[in-house]
C-alpha cells in the first residue's frame, strides 16, 4: 500500500517499527561529476559516522507513536552537527499500523590539516591546524591549532565530546598557550537539547591571561594585562512543550574575577581598569516558540537551514554579595528577545534585542542595549535582497571593554576596530545572486 504523508501517519495512529540508519559518503559516485578517482579516494580515506552515533540523537524509538513534530526536530538536531551535510528521515514501509523509518544522513569531509590565511579590516590572520571534527566516526572532535592574528600568537588544543557517557552529555576541554598568556577551559553540561526536554544542567570553568588593547582609528593606542576567571554551575527544569511553547527555568551560581596590571613601558591610553570580583546565585527563565521552518539560501548557499520564525526570549537575574565573596553588592541582569515573521510568502523579517548590566551603588554599571533587524526578500529563483540594521548604546562600560566599529564587525572596507565610542549603528544592504556554479563539486 502507498505510504501516507507524515501528518497522515500521525493522524492514523501509526506506531514506529524498524529504524534503519543510512550514512551516506561525502561524494555520491552515482552523481555525474562525483564519480572520478579523486572523489572515490576521498570516500575511502574518510571514516563515515558510526550508525550508533546517529541513533543516539534520535528523539524516538521503536514502539513509539509516530510524531511528525519529533521527526522534524530530530532532523534539526542532526543537521546541527558539524560532521553532517544534511539529514532526512523517511518512511520506507507501512502496513496500516506499523511504519518503518530510515534515517538518511550525508557526511562531510572533517579532517582539516593545513594552512589558512584571511585578510579583514586591513589586518592579516594566519593559521596552521590539524583538526578532526568526527574522530574515527564517533562525532567527537580534536583540534591542534597555531594561530597568529592582530592581537596574539597562540598554540592550542581542544577536545569535544557531544555524547560523553550518555547521549547529549557534552564535555569540552581546551588549552591555549599564547605569547601574552594562556587560556584553560573545561565544560560539562547537558543542555535543553530539544523542545520537550524536562531537565538540564552543567558546570564550566574558564581561566584566561592575556593583554587587552585599546584602539583609536584602527591602531593600538594602549594595553594592559588582564587575568579573567569565570566559574559557573546551573540546573534547569521545564514542563516540556505545551501548546507550542517550551518554558524553562534555570537556577545557578557564578563567580567572576578580573584583575589588571599595566604592561611595563607600554601606554595605557586611559585609566587602568579596577580589579573586580562578583559572586552570585541567579535565576533564569526562557520561552521558546515551536516555529521552526526548513529553508534554503537563507544565510548559507544550497544548504538546508532550520530557521526559527517565531519568538525566543530569555531573562536572567543574579544578586552578587560581599557575603558570597564579592568585593561589592550588585544586581547582575541580562535579557534577550528574538522574533521572526513572514510578511509575505517571499518576504521575511527577523529582529533581536539584547540588554545587560549591573546595578551597583545605586547606578547602572557596564550597561549595554543592542538591537538588530534583518530583512530577506526573495526577488526571483536566483536572487535575494538582504538588508540589516544594528545598533547599540552603552552606559558606564567596564574600563577594559570598548564598543568598536570596523572591518571585524561588518563595516566593510575599514580597518579593524576603526572607531570606539559609547554607541554605534550599522546599515548593510546586499543584492545576492545564486548560481549553479559548483566548482569541482566542492563548494557553491
Amino acid at each position: 500500500m502507498p505510504i501516507p504523508s507524515s501528518q497522515e501517519l500521525e493522524a492514523q495512529g501509526a506506531v514506529i517499527g524498524e529504524i534503519g540508519i543510512a550514512v551516506g559518503d561525502i561524494f555520491d559516485p552515482t552523481v555525474h561529476g562525483e564519480d572520478g578517482w579523486l572523489y572515490r579516494t576521498a570516500n575511502k580515506l574518510h571514516i563515515n559516522t558510526k550508525p550508533s552515533v546517529i541513533r543516539k540523537q534520535l528523539l524516538f524509538k521503536q514502539g513509539d507513536p509516530y510524531s511528525h513534530r519529533l521527526i522534524q526536530e530530530t532532523e534539526r538536531i542532526l543537521r546541527e552537527q558539524d560532521f553532517l551535510y544534511d539529514a532526512v528521515i523517511v518512511p520506507t514501509a507501512y502496513d496500516g499500523k506499523v511504519v518503518d523509518l530510515e534515517v538518511r544522513t550525508r557526511d562531510v569531509w572533517t579532517l582539516n590539516p593545513g594552512f589558512n590565511f584571511s585578510r579583514k579590516g586591513g589586518e592579516n590572520t594566519f593559521g596552521v591546524q590539524l583538526e578532526e571534527d568526527n574522530l574515527l566516526g564517533s562525532g567527537r572532535s580534536l583540534a591542534f591549532e597555531w594561530d597568529k592574528n592582530v592581537d596574539r600568537t597562540s598554540l592550542g588544543v581542544t577536545y569535544f565530546d557531544p555524547h560523553f557517557l550518555r547521549a547529549f552529555n557534552r564535555f569540552t576541554i581546551g588549552y591555549a598557550d599564547a605569547d601574552d598568556g594562556d587560556t584553560k577551559l573545561l565544560v560539562f553540561d547537558r543542555p535543553f537539547y530539544a523542545l520537550d526536554v524536562r531537565q538540564a544542567g552543567g558546570a564550566s570553568l574558564f581561566d584566561d591571561e592575556r593583554i587587552d588593547y585599546r584602539y583609536e582609528l584602527g591602531k593600538k593606542a594602549g594595553e594592559f594585562r588582564h587575568w579573567d576567571e569565570y566559574y559557573e554551575a546551573y540546573h534547569g527544569r521545564s514542563r516540556g512543550l505545551r501548546d507550542g511553547w517550551a518554558r524553562r527555568w534555570t537556577f545557578g551560581a557564578s563567580y567572576e574575577r578580573d584583575r589588571f596590571e599595566p604592561e611595563p613601558g607600554k601606554p595605557l591610553a586611559g585609566p587602568l581598569p579596577p580589579d573586580r570580583k562578583l559572586a552570585y546565585p541567579w535565576i533564569g527563565f526562557e520561552l521558546v516558540e515551536d516555529g521552526y521552518q526548513e529553508r534554503v539560501n537563507q544565510d548559507q548557499i544550497h544548504r538546508t537551514e532550520d530557521v526559527l520564525v517565531g519568538l525566543r526570549a530569555a531573562v536572567r537575574v543574579g544578586a552578587s554579595s560581599e557575603a558570597f565573596g564579592a568585593d561589592d553588592n550588585a544586581i547582575v541582569a541580562s535579557a534577550t528577545l528574538k522574533d521572526g515573521a513572514d510578511l509575505l510568502p517571499n518576504l521575511s523579517v527577523f529582529g533581536s534585542l539584547l540588554a545587560s548590566g549591573r546595578l551597583q551603588g545605586g547606578a547602572l554599571e557596564n550597561g549595554m542595549l543592542g538591537a538588530d533587524g534583518r530583512l530577506y526578500w526573495t526577488t526571483s529563483k536566483k536572487t535575494k535582497f538582504y538588508a540589516a540594521v544594528s545598533g547599540a548604546v552603552t552606559e558606564r562600560l567596564d574600563e577594559e571593554l570598548q564598543l568598536t566599529l570596523g572591518g571585524d564587525n561588518g563595516l566593510r572596507g575599514y580597518p579593524l576596530r576603526y572607531q570606539a565610542g559609547t554607541s554605534r549603528v550599522l546599515l548593510t544592504l546586499e543584492q545576492r545572486y545564486y548560481t549553479k556554479w559548483y566548482p569541482f563539486r566542492l563548494f557553491h
